[in-house]
C-alpha cells in the first residue's frame, strides 16, 4: 500500500471518529443541527472526494449516497429523528468496514458494488426517495425496502456490533500512528543532537581525559532530559478513548431497554499511549455492565422515584502520580445479601465465611472468575467472564481496581494506573540484607524509629502489632520477617514506611532507606510470580538486582484489611497551634523542620545534575528550572569532595495553596515526619520560629514570603 492511500485511510478515520461523536451528540442535542450537521458532511465529503482520485468506487458510491442524505438534512428538508441517526451510524459502520478491508488487503473487496446496496435504498428511503437508481449503466436489480431494512440490520446486536468494529479499529492504523506535537519533536530532535555531540566527546577524550567527568555530568543531564521529552511526546490525552462510548452507550441502552445520557470529565489528562491501549478493554467491560447492570429500566427508575433517563459518569484525573478513571452510575446499587447468596450457591465461599465478610470484601467477590449476579444469559452479559478479567488486565501494567457501591444510589468502579510502563520512581530500601524498590505512587510518609523508642511506641492489638501514628493506629508489617530474612532492625531502630493502596493504609518496616530512583521494570520469572509479593524487577544505579514490591499484595498476605474512611472536606483551622513537620538536619547542630503540607516530594539528585548561572545553584526538573536553596552549605561540601557519584536530598517545595513559588531546598538528611507544636511566630512577617517536636525545640525554616508563610501555617 503506498504512502498516500494510508494517509487517506488515517484521515478517513479520524473523520469518521469526529463523525460518529457529532451524531450521538445530534440526537441528545438537536438544538446545535446546524454545527454537529456541518461537521458530520464534511467528514463524508471528504471521503467522497478523495475516493474518485484513489479509485475506490465502492467507497465512492456508498459516501455520495451519504452525502446526499446529509446535504437535505443541513439544508432543513429533513428532522432530526431516532430512525434517520441510527441510519447514519449504519453509513458509517459501512463506510469504516470498507476502509479497514482496504487497509488490511489493499482494495475494496472480490465482491461487486452491489453488496451495499440495501444500505444504499435505506439512505434513499430516509431522504424520502422510493428506490435508489444507480449511477451505472447498468441497473442493479431494485430492493424491496423490507430486504434493505434486513440487510441493514446486523446479525448481532448494535450493541455487540458497535463493540467489536471499536475492537477491531483497535489493530488498526490508528494504534500504530501517534500525534505528536512539532514543538516536542523539535525538542527532541535537539536533544539527540547534543547527546551524539556528548557521546563524539567521550569517545575522542577517553576515560583518562580531566575532562571525562565534565562530559560524564552533561550526558547525564542530555538522558534525563531526552527521556523526560519522550514520555511527553507518548503522553495521550484521555479523551481519545473516552471517544467511543457515546455510540456504544447509545446502542447498549437501545439493546437492553434502557435510556441513558453519559457525560464525561477530564478529557484532557494525559496518559502514555500503551497504558491508553491496555485499559481499553477493561473500560468497555466497566462501560457495559454500568448499562446493563447498574441502570435500572425506565419505569423501575420512576417507581424508585428518579427520573427515567440514568446517567453514566466517566472522569479522568490525576491522583499520587498515578491517573484514576472512575465509571460511575446512578442505579440500583448492588445488593451484598444477592451477592453473598449466589457466592455460596456457586461454592466460591463457605456460609460461615460470608457471615463475617464485611461490605467491602463482599464487594471483591465480584472480581472472582465466573462470577455473575446476571439472572439470564443474554447477547450483553450473564456468562461469569468480565469483571475478574478486568481486575487482570489493569494488574497486568500495574494499576489496581477498585469498587463502591450503595444501594439505591449507584455504583463506581475505579481504575487506577501509572502514568508510564517504562521509567517510574521508587524508594529503595534494604531489609534482610537486600534491597527493594517501593512505588513512590504509594508512598505517604517515612518514620523512623530509634531502637530505645522500639519497645514504648509499638503496641499490640490482639497478635498485631500496631504504631499510634497522629492518633490513627497503624498496622505494622516487617519486611524481614514476611519473607523469611535475618535482621536486627529492631535493636538498631528502623525505618517504617507509610504505605497506601486499595484502601489498605500500614507501616511496612525495612531496616535502612537507600536513595529514591527511577527504575525501569522488568518482568518476573516464573517462580517469581508465583511468590505473589512482587510485582517486577529493576537493576539499580550500582548494578545490583531489586525487586518491585506489590503494595496491595504485601498487604493481603500479612492480613491487612482495607478500613473505609468517610470522605469530608476538613476545614483548616487558622490559629491552630499543632502541625505536622518534616524534620530535616540543616545546620550542623540545628534541627530544622517545615510544615509537611508544603513538601511535595523527596529526592536524591545526582550532584552531576546540578547547574550554577549568576551564582545560583539550579535543578532542571521535570520542565521547570528550580532555584536550590543550601544554607547548610552542602553542596560546598559536595564539591570539595570531588565525587561525581554523589547525591543530594532535595526538597520539592511550594506554595501548598497555589503551588506557587516551588524551588529545591538542599538538607544533609531527612530526619523524621512528626507531629509538633508551634511556640513563636514572628509578627512583622507572619512565618513561624520555632515549633517544639518530639519534645526538641526546632527551627522553621524561614525565606520564602510573607505571603506563603502564611498559607502554609494554615495548611500546617
Amino acid at each position: 500500500m503506498d504512502d498516500l492511500t494510508q494517509e487517506f485511510i488515517a484521515e478517513s478515520q479520524d473523520g469518521l471518529d469526529r463523525m460518529e461523536r457529532c451524531l450521538t451528540e445530534l440526537e441528545t442535542r438537536p438544538q446545535d443541527s446546524q454545527q454537529l450537521v456541518g461537521e458530520i458532511f464534511r467528514a463524508v465529503h471528504t471521503i467522497k472526494g478523495t475516493t474518485g482520485f484513489l479509485g475506490f468506487n465502492r467507497l465512492e458510491k456508498l459516501a455520495h449516497a451519504g452525502e446526499y442524505l446529509l446535504g437535505s438534512l443541513r439544508e432543513g428538508r429533513l428532522a432530526v429523528t431516532e430512525e434517520l441517526i441510527s441510519g447514519l451510524l449504519r453509513l458509517l459502520d459501512g463506510l469504516r468496514a470498507i476502509l479497514t478491508l482496504i487497509e488490511e488487503t489493499g482494495g475494496e473487496g472480490t465482491r461487486t458494488t452491489d453488496e451495499d446496496s440495501g444500505l444504499i435504498a435505506e439512505l434513499a428511503k430516509l431522504n424520502g426517495e422510493e428506490t435508489k437508481t444507480p449511477s451505472k449503466e447498468k441497473a442493479t436489480p431494485v430492493v424491496s425496502i423490507k430486504a434493505a431494512e434486513e440487510t441493514a440490520t446486523p446479525a448481532l446486536p448494535e450493541a455487540m456490533q458497535a463493540a467489536s468494529s471499536t475492537e477491531s479499529r483497535g489493530s488498526a492504523s490508528g494504534d500504530k500512528t501517534l500525534r505528536i506535537d512539532v514543538e516536542v519533536l523539535n525538542r527532541m530532535m535537539n536533544l539527540v543532537g547534543e547527546l551524539v555531540l556528548t557521546r563524539n566527546q567521550m569517545l575522542q577524550s577517553g576515560v583518562e581525559a580531566t575532562n571525562f567527568p565534565e562530559l560524564a555530568r552533561r550526558l547525564d543531564s542530555v538522558t534525563a532530559d531526552l527521556r523526560e521529552t519522550v514520555m511527553q511526546a507518548r503522553m495521550q490525552p484521555v479523551g481519545n478513548l473516552f471517544g467511543k462510548f457515546p455510540r456504544m452507550v447509545r446502542d447498549l441502552a437501545r439493546t437492553c431497554g434502557r435510556d441513558v445520557r453519559i457525560e464525561f470529565s477530564g478529557q484532557e489528562t494525559g496518559l502514555d499511549k500503551s497504558l491508553l491501549e491496555a485499559i481499553k478493554d477493561p473500560l468497555t467491560h466497566a462501560v457495559r455492565n454500568a448499562v446493563d447492570h447498574g441502570i435500572e429500566p425506565p419505569a423501575d427508575r420512576v417507581l424508585a422515584g428518579k427520573s427515567a433517563e440514568g446517567c453514566l459518569r466517566l472522569r479522568a484525573f490525576h491522583q499520587s502520580g498515578s491517573v484514576v478513571i472512575e465509571v460511575a452510575d446512578d442505579g440500583a446499587g448492588i445488593a451484598m445479601e444477592r451477592v453473598l447468596a449466589k457466592a455460596v450457591e456457586r461454592g466460591l465461599v463457605t456460609p460461615e465465611q460470608a457471615k463475617e465478610m464485611t461490605e467491602r470484601e463482599a464487594l471483591q467477590l465480584i472480581f472472582l472468575p465466573g462470577f455473575s449476579t446476571a439472572a439470564a444469559v443474554t447477547t450483553v452479559s450473564g456468562r461469569g467472564v468480565g469483571m475478574d478479567v478486568v481486575r487482570a488486565n489493569v494488574e497486568k501494567v500495574g494499576g489496581s481496581v477498585e469498587l463502591e457501591s450503595k444501594v439505591g444510589v449507584g455504583t463506581t468502579l475505579r481504575l487506577r494506573v501509572p502514568l508510564t510502563l517504562a521509567i517510574v520512581p521508587a524508594l529503595v530500601v534494604r531489609s534482610g540484607g537486600q534491597s527493594f524498590a517501593l512505588p513512590q505512587t504509594t508512598l505517604v510518609e517515612l518514620v523512623y524509629i530509634p531502637g530505645r523508642d522500639a519497645a514504648q511506641v509499638v503496641e499490640r492489638v490482639g497478635a498485631s502489632e500496631v504504631y499510634r501514628l497522629r492518633e490513627r493506629l497503624l498496622p505494622m508489617i516487617w519486611l524481614d520477617r514476611l519473607l523469611g530474612l535475618k535482621s536486627t532492625a529492631e535493636a538498631h531502630g528502623f525505618y517504617m514506611a507509610v504505605l497506601e493502596a486499595e484502601g489498605c493504609r500500614y507501616g511496612l518496616v525495612v531496616d535502612d532507606l537507600l536513595a529514591p530512583e527511577e527504575i525501569v521494570v522488568k518482568p518476573l520469572s516464573a517462580v517469581l510470580r508465583e511468590i505473589g509479593l512482587f510485582s517486577g524487577a529493576t537493576v539499580l544505579g550500582n548494578g545490583t538486582l531489586a525487586l518491585i514490591l506489590d503494595i496491595a499484595a504485601t498487604a493481603a498476605r500479612a492480613g491487612v484489611k482495607p478500613v473505609l474512611e468517610e470522605r469530608e472536606e476538613q476545614v483548616v483551622d487558622v490559629n491552630q497551634d499543632e502541625a505536622s513537620f518534616l524534620v530535616f538536619e540543616d545546620r550542623a547542630r540545628e534541627r530544622t523542620a517545615l510544615p509537611l503540607g508544603v513538601v511535595e516530594r523527596i529526592e536524591s539528585v545526582p550532584f552531576s545534575r546540578i547547574e550554577y548561572a549568576n551564582g545560583r545553584a539550579l535543578l532542571q526538573y521535570r520542565g521547570e528550572l528550580l532555584q536550590l536553596r543550601d544554607d547548610g552549605r552542602v553542596l560546598d561540601e559536595m564539591e570539595m569532595l570531588k565525587d561525581e557519584e554523589a547525591s543530594a536530598t532535595v526538597l520539592i517545595c511550594g506554595d501548598p495553596q497555589t503551588r506557587s513559588g516551588r524551588m529545591g531546598i538542599v538538607v544533609r538528611r531527612v530526619l523524621d515526619v512528626s507531629d509538633g507544636t508551634l511556640l513563636e511566630e514572628d509578627e512583622a512577617n507572619g512565618e513561624t520560629d520555632l515549633a517544639l517536636v518530639k519534645e526538641r525545640l526546632t527551627t522553621i525554616f524561614r525565606g520564602f514570603g510573607a505571603e506563603a508563610g502564611k498559607n502554609w501555617r494554615e495548611v500546617a
